[in-house]
């Protein structure tokens, strides 16, 4: 009998919660795993007493499904996906739906779901942010591929989604590889929030010498105000958290980074299509030298650097490296909608900004209180080129910029890298300069490879040599993209 509204195969932490958070809404859910053993302990287990059907067959999950029939993949990313969907395909006809939740490239999503539409399958892949918790308990869904399919799935995403102010934090992206390409962009955002919160965390630990007790009480006063987010409440546990020993547990955690890909992604994405994500791709080259740990050991016992203490106000440090945190944040958010311009452009897809802001206030990881800021700048005005040049973003950049420059500087002075925090203020800097000196940059290429160059008296698209040996005549190699 088919009775199941979806079937879903993973039956990992993220799959498992998103399972029983689906259950717990009233969905009927037809459950699978490649290592069958996983489905009986789950049935024996979390979802003992539901409605939950376990299946040790994709035909037989299958068969459980009320059409069209809904199969949601939680499983690893790349050829694993492939996989399955080759063993799954066979058992669905036209008009079923095929869905991964997994962290995916964009362009395999792309290249999956116009191949399923050629044998008439709809494919989905979605973005899913909030980590087990927001699985559980209701995350942030970003789903795009073939829009036919989303009136299938449109009730069941939108109900077990985080809810703010009674709206779902979920929403139809756009086609294609859309959702998951906005989940990548979130997740490097994500990287960047991290990072930001790291070196806010540094600075005041290293230059300023303050305690776990005095950072968890100025952190959960921030998370009071303008920082309001996940990031900034989950850290002020952290800093207070302490072992069996009465030791505090971040003290102990060694400090390389791990990363799954994400971020790296973003970076290389948007150095594809040109955009200067620097926030994010310093954060992503943050991790990759914290893993350095013995080379950095043993660099630290023969290579100097300032040897002054900290000898400030340190009240007044604290107000200034949170102003640093918001200012930087902000320039994280600016640039990870740029290259979301940038790639529906460059894609075809009509995305929308508010509605993505609105999908990100709740259930994510990135959730913060100036999302609905974000919101209010594009239904203000849908064609926005830069959140920094909307008034709320401007003004806010504006009052906090004093005490960001002072931390810049200050971590230049004391030896504590704030690669993050001074990449966001070179670009806002870069940003805000209507002349900026990459002419020198263009009259070099020109000098070695006569690349050609603009000129400030001539229409723009008018290219320009010049012979500065004397001997390289008219000839001229190439333009350059503008």
């Amino acid at each position: 009998m088919s009775e199941a509204d979806i079937g879903l195969i993973g039956l990992a932490v993220m799959g498992q919660n998103l399972v029983l958070n689906m259950n717990d809404k009233g969905f009927t859910v037809a459950v699978f795993n490649r290592t069958t053993s996983k489905v009986d302990e789950f049935m024996e287990g979390r979802a003992k007493g539901t409605n939950i059907i376990g299946t040790h067959s994709i035909e037989e999950m299958v068969s459980k499904l009320k059409k069209p029939r809904r199969v949601m993949m939680m499983v690893k990313a790349g050829d694993v996906v492939d996989s399955f969907i080759d063993l799954i395909a066979p058992h669905l006809d036209k008009g079923d739906i095929i869905i991964d939740g997994g962290n995916e490239l964009y362009t395999n999503t792309i290249r999956r779901t116009n191949a399923l539409k050629e044998k008439g399958i709809l494919y989905i892949g979605t973005g899913i942010s909030g980590g087990e918790e927001g699985a559980r308990n209701g995350p942030s869904i970003m789903p795009g591929g073939n829009p036919d399919a989303w009136p299938a799935v449109k009730d069941i995403f939108q109900t077990i989604a985080a809810q703010v102010d009674g709206e779902p934090c979920c929403d139809w992206v756009g086609e294609e590889g859309a959702g998951q390409y906005v989940k990548m962009v979130h997740n490097g955002i994500e990287y960047g929030d991290m990072q930001l919160i790291c070196e806010a965390y540094d600075f005041m630990h290293r230059a300023m010498g303050m305690s776990n007790d005095e950072m968890q009480k100025v952190f959960a006063e921030w998370n009071t105000g303008v920082l309001d987010s996940y990031l900034i409440e989950i850290s002020t546990n952290i800093l207070g958290f302490k072992d069996e020993n009465g030791d505090y547990v971040l003290d102990q955690v060694l400090d390389t980074a791990g990363q799954k890909g994400t971020g790296k992604w973003t970076g290389i994405n948007a150095l594809d299509l040109g955009i200067p994500l620097t926030l994010i791709g310093e954060s992503v080259f943050a991790r990759c030298l914290s893993s350095m740990k013995e080379e950095r050991v043993k660099a630290s016992a023969s290579l100097e650097g300032p040897s002054g203490a900290f000898d400030g106000d340190k009240a007044e440090f604290v107000d200034a490296v949170r102003d640093a945190l918001y200012a930087s944040k902000i320039i994280s958010y600016a640039q990870g909608y740029m290259l979301l311009r940038e790639a529906a452009k460059e894609y075809g897809w009509n995305l929308n900004y508010g509605s993505i802001a609105l999908m990100w206030r709740g259930g994510c990881i990135i959730r913060s209180a100036f999302l609905g800021n974000i919101k209010e700048a594009f239904d203000k005005n849908p064609t926005l080129e830069n959140l920094l040049l909307d008034k709320f973003f401007s003004d806010a950049i504006h009052n906090a910029q004093a005490g960001w420059r002072k931390v810049v500087m200050k971590g230049a002075e004391l030896g504590i890298p704030l690669p993050t925090f001074a990449s966001a203020l070179s670009y806002y800097d870069g940003y805000r300069s209507g002349r900026l000196p990459a002419n020198m940059l263009q009259a070099q290429r020109d000098y070695f490879g006569a690349h050609t160059y603009e000129r400030v008296d001539k229409p723009r698209g008018e290219f320009h040599h010049t012979d500065w040996i004397g001997s390289g005549g008219n000839v001229s190699s190439s333009t350059y993209n503008v």
